[in-house]
């Protein structure tokens, strides 16, 4: 996956895992559905992109979805990772 800020001056490639979508989500004419990912804080760390923020862009496969929400996934006190929540889905192959 690749997050990127809205500017698209600076990106970073992040390891995450999201669902497969539901059928329900693959009609043409059905609404577009939040997406919800994880993806592990190391590659934020030891980059100079920073946290997450609304309107950053994650791009998984041929879909760029715009970040609504980013929450912290905590192993302790430290931050291990982030649920990323997002809406979109416009396919940029």
């Amino acid at each position: 996956m690749l997050l990127s800020r809205a500017d698209g001056n600076s990106s970073v490639t992040v390891i995450g895992s999201a669902p497969p979508p539901q059928s329900s989500q693959l009609s043409n004419d059905a609404p577009q559905a939040l997406f919800v990912c994880q993806i592990t804080n190391d590659e934020l760390a030891s980059s100079a992109f920073g946290r997450p923020r609304n309107t950053d862009r994650i791009k998984d496969g041929d879909s760029t979805y715009t970040l609504t929400d980013a929450r912290p996934v905590f192993d302790g006190q430290d931050v291990a990772g982030w649920t990323l929540i997002a809406e979109g889905g416009e396919i940029t192959a």
